[in-house]
């Protein structure tokens, strides 16, 4: 594997390179946030975006950021009720005072994207189609369930199972095919079943980035269809080196399921060093639909973060540390059991994770190391049983584990940004992976594997006036090693993949408002563990899964381009693509039954998605904003032009937003409502269950009032108001139950976020 070795030794040369660099001294870089009125506005958050490096406004609105080494960065500044401003700035010698003014309107516009280059860059620049939860909607929409927070944004949906569990959908692609990210950093976990869902609490989240297409050039194996990227709030360093400290807490109530919840931060800074603790707990009965309650639904999470930095001359060392577990009851696709309603299985994830990360500037270039661990635990309590190989019967117990999964991964990266030179920037990189995972019974699903992976690539885009051209290019290894298995009938067996993938884009601007931009790209994934090895009854989905060890790597070619608007009081998006995915693997049934279940068989075959995204956000007035959003995608088999299975139907979402002059002591007083239409999807696969189109209804209402002296914010959301009765083509709960209906959570938080 001679890729992986020189990947891997590039590597460690490079990890321990940024710690000897000689620093010198920084650079101040202070200024004051106002509003358009000209007040000052406190506890709004500005940072360093290279540097991941960051500082609070005082009462007087008033930041300072002490030390920073000479070079071109981004800075940016948020607090929530205000659209968030980005500029670039230049450190020399000499001390740096700015101005920043913030929008207090309903706008809800992210000024830069870094997952998209993996460097800072704003949205008329990206090569690739993005969309960003921004702070506020994350604020809003926080839920245990990631894809859920996301499932609005445009191209984007969500593979329900209930209110707590979803897959990211993009432009129709689901589960591997979407990598998903934590501060840049992939999250390796399980992706088998619908009930498998990112370990990711997006509460704990300052914003989401969401790529749309292939971005394996960036990172590597999984990101075929698109990319979600989870950003933390950045650290808040000392502005003079004094002690620091700051605290917020938020608590929530749900009518729908009878959800109870809350948020908890602290965070502070001393000398050169700064620290952050944030926990969310959950807790939730059965939700509710208009035709009854949906038996065995609820659930419960606690999860958390910890990060600590050192702020150096040269840049910054954080650690952070995560948490995410809980328990999800869920049904079986057969529906409830007779005679016991709130009988099934129950899921317990448990995911832990440590990062590392390291930004300097060195020679010019600004080095970033990245190492994570990252343990993830999976496994299902029920009363299902499987017989013993040579039986055909077994004895159910009641509430034992059916089957475990455990994961453990190690990773580390090195990039190097290289600043702009002659108009031309960019990234070069390597990576590596070790990965251990194991399988426990009674129910044995897979076998446990070793997989070691590494990787280099480099991406670079070259700037000349209006036009601007990227081009990137990554090289892939990856070996597998599983162990034999005779409960599945499964022997030791090994594979290895080797990948190159690409990709070249332009983008004009035509004015300084418009930009139009095309690109292509490839992806690639890896068959998983399922694809390759499962034997074994998927209860959940009432099915005997069959894996095929002969699973090629899927290979995807993408062509995307947009035309792009965007001034202060207009934007608009419109996006098309064409997406060939040779090898493309699902499973089809065979006919036959084991263990009384249907068998379905991992296959391959060659697939066409293809269809588009657009937007519309106008501000009719310093008050109104309006918003509309459509997307749809169309999936087949390219051999005979058979539907792919469980494609999104085509869905158009319409909003208006009001902000309301200051009452008072209430300030940022905004009403917002939409109206989400999702059609009925008439172009169905052999084994889609077919459902009707419907309309839902969303309101929201938000507002600030100080909480004993403290900032204080209040959110009410009502999700389906007017308890429409429909079936989501995209739930797995569809062939035995109705939708969620009217939902009402009051959320409260004091202190500044």
């Amino acid at each position: 594997m001679p890729v992986m070795a020189r990947s891997l030794a590039l590597i460690v040369l490079l990890i321990g390179a940024p710690f000897e660099i000689a620093t010198a001294i920084g650079t101040p870089v202070s200024g004051q946030i106002r509003d358009r009125a000209g007040r000052p506005i406190s506890g709004a958050t500005v940072s360093i975006v290279e540097l991941k490096r960051g500082a609070t406004t005082d009462r007087d609105g008033r930041f300072l950021l002490s030390d920073v080494p000479a070079g071109n960065y981004t800075l940016t500044a948020r607090h929530l009720g205000f659209a968030p401003a980005a500029q670039s700035i230049r450190v020399s010698s000499a001390a740096i005072e700015l101005s920043v003014t913030l929008r207090e309107d309903v706008a809800r516009v992210e000024p830069l994207n870094v997952t998209a280059t993996r460097t800072p860059i704003s949205e008329g620049d990206s090569p690739l189609a993005s969309v960003v939860l921004s702070g506020d909607e994350v604020h809003q929409e926080g839920n245990v369930s990631l894809a859920h927070s996301i499932a609005k944004l445009p191209g984007v949906r969500s593979v329900t199972s209930g209110q707590q569990i979803g897959k990211p959908m993009i432009r129709g692609l689901f589960g591997p095919r979407v990598l998903v990210l934590t501060d840049g950093s992939r999250l390796e976990d399980y992706s088998w079943s619908d009930e498998d869902g990112p370990s990711l609490d997006a509460r704990i989240a300052d914003h989401i980035e969401v790529i749309r297409g292939p971005a394996s050039v960036l990172y590597g194996s999984d990101a075929l269809s698109g990319v979600v990227n989870v950003i933390p709030s950045e650290l808040s360093y000392s502005p003079d080196g004094s002690s620091t400290r700051n605290e917020a807490l938020e608590v929530y109530g749900g009518s729908g399921n009878i959800e109870l919840g809350g948020a908890a931060l602290v965070n502070g800074s001393w000398a050169n060093k700064a620290w952050r603790v944030m926990g969310t707990g959950r807790f939730s009965q059965n939700y509710q639909t208009p035709d009854g309650e949906m038996p065995n639904s609820s659930f419960f999470a606690v999860n958390g973060e910890a990060a600590f930095g050192i702020r150096h001359a040269a840049g910054s060392t954080t650690f952070r540390g995560a948490h995410y577990g809980g328990e999800f009851h869920l049904l079986e696709a057969s529906g409830p059991e007779p005679g016991d309603p709130d009988g099934g299985p129950v899921r317990q994830v448990l995911d832990d994770r440590l990062q590392i990360t390291d930004d300097r500037l060195a020679g010019g270039m600004r080095l970033e190391t990245k190492v994570q661990l990252q343990r993830h635990g999976l496994s299902e309590v029920s009363d299902d049983c499987v017989p013993p190989p040579g039986q055909t019967t077994c004895t159910k117990v009641k509430d034992q584990q059916a089957f475990g999964l455990a994961l453990n991964t190690a990773a580390v990266e090195m990039l190097a940004h290289h600043g702009n030179t002659a108009g031309l920037a960019g990234t070069v990189g390597v990576s590596g992976m070790a990965q251990l995972s194991s399988s426990s019974g009674p129910i044995f699903l897979v076998p446990g594997a070793t997989v070691i992976s590494g990787a280099g690539f480099a991406f670079e885009q070259y700037s000349a006036g209006r036009v601007a051209f990227v081009a990137g290019v990554r090289a892939d290894e990856r070996s597998l090693s599983s162990e034999a298995r005779p409960e599945i009938s499964r022997a030791a067996d090994s594979r290895s993949w080797s990948a190159l993938s690409g990709d070249v884009g332009v983008i004009v601007h035509l004015t300084p408002h418009l930009a139009a931009n095309a690109n292509f790209g490839t992806g690639w994934r890896a068959p998983t563990l399922f694809d390759l090895y499962a034997n074994g009854p998927n209860q959940a989905d009432v099915r005997y899964e069959v894996g095929d060890p002969t699973l090629g790597t899927e290979q995807s070619r993408t062509l995307d381009a947009s035309l792009r608007w965007s001034s202060d009081r207009f934007r608009m998006s419109v996006t098309a693509f064409d997406n060939l995915v040779d090898d493309f693997i699902f499973t089809n049934p065979t006919g036959a039954v084991q263990n009384s279940l249907p068998v379905f068989q991992h296959t391959q075959t060659n697939a066409r998605l293809s269809g588009g995204e657009a937007t519309v956000e106008a501000q009719v007035t310093s008050a109104l904003v309006l918003r509309a959003s459509h997307d749809r995608v169309q999936g087949d088999e390219r051999d005979n032009e058979i539907p792919l299975p469980l494609m999104p139907p085509p869905r158009t979402i319409v909003g208006a937003e009001i902000a309301t002059s200051d009452r008072g002591a209430f300030r940022h007083v905004r009403l917002g409502g939409e109206v989400e239409i999702d059609q009925k999807q008439t172009r169905l696969n052999p084994n889609d269950f077919a459902t009707d189109g419907f309309s839902l209804v969303n309101l929201d209402l938000s507002f600030e009032h100080p909480l004993r002296g403290r900032p204080g914010r209040f959110d009410v959301v009502v999700r389906n108001a007017l308890n429409t009765s429909y079936r989501d083509f995209l739930s797995r709960f569809k062939t035995f139950a109705t939708a969620p209906g009217v939902s009402v959570v009051v959320k409260a938080s004091a202190g500044a976020w």
